[in-house]
């Protein structure tokens, strides 16, 4: 008998199934409070399904999700808008917003309809502008930013929903190497519990504290990056040759991807 007892956010034996075929395949995934975990694993591998199924916008075939201990279907979508913040891989809008008018749409989960915002949630706004650096940019149209600086702002407006929990996929896929060192130190940081889909196993293994690899929907590794990241996995999961050291001054491991 399975236990959904325990804080935070956690997949127990979830599978989902589509077209026949099995997307993920009985993944269990408990993330520490605070921990910034690493969803590993190649294109098709399930990551974003399975960060999906963990923000509720995908239900489990069979296996449950729940938050602090509640089956994520039974605690109703605004409690779980409340406390699960999700970062996806393209944000668009059509609208023509500002920065901070995309900024102030992760406050929708904490306000009643029509009422106009409150002190609180006009804080929660500063707050996650100068958490992401963007305070300058709040008046600019979203549409005129960077892509760095687009990525920056959905994580702002993740954090002005006050999560506990935050979900990104890919967050890192459009960015030059400067930015993606300070987005994934901005999440890394954050006093939140994150569950980021990454595809660079340097960058997982720099930011993560836990590592989570799938592959072919199943959870094939799990653990800290030194215990995760070796060089038999990165052949038998990634199908490439690697040459994988300890840093004698980091706590992290370093991969070095060889030619064929």
């Amino acid at each position: 008998m399975s236990q959904h007892t325990g804080p935070g956010l956690r997949a127990d034996r979830v599978t989902r199934e589509a077209g026949g075929r099995l997307i993920v395949d009985g993944v269990t995934l408990t993330p520490p409070p605070g921990a910034t975990v690493g969803l590993l694993g190649p294109n098709g591998s399930g990551k974003s399904t399975l960060l999906r199924i963990l923000a509720g916008v995908l239900a489990p075939t069979s296996g449950v999700v729940t938050l602090d201990g509640m089956p994520l279907r039974d605690a109703g979508r605004r409690t779980v808008a409340r406390r699960v913040a999700v970062v996806d891989q393209d944000a668009t809008t059509q609208v023509e917003l500002s920065v901070e008018e995309v900024v102030r749409l992760g406050r929708i989960p904490h306000r009643r309809a029509w009422s106009p915002p409150t002190p609180e949630d006009e804080e929660a706004v500063r707050q996650a502008l100068t958490r992401t650096g963007l305070t300058d940019r709040a008046t600019q149209s979203w549409h005129t930013l960077s892509g760095g600086e687009r990525q920056r702002a959905q994580i702002a407006r993740a954090l002005a929903q006050t999560p506990q929990e935050l979900l990104l996929d890919e967050p890192t896929n459009h960015l030059d190497i400067h930015h993606q060192l300070d987005l994934l130190s901005l999440v890394a940081n954050l006093p939140l519990t994150s569950v980021i889909a990454l595809h660079d196993l340097n960058l997982a293994a720099m930011f993560c504290d836990q590592i989570l690899v799938l592959r072919e929907g199943v959870a094939h590794a799990a653990g800290t990056p030194s215990e995760v990241i070796t060089e038999e996995l990165i052949a038998k999961v990634y199908g490439v040759r690697a040459e994988v050291t300890q840093h004698p001054t980091e706590p992290h491991p370093s991969i070095r991807f060889l030619r064929a």
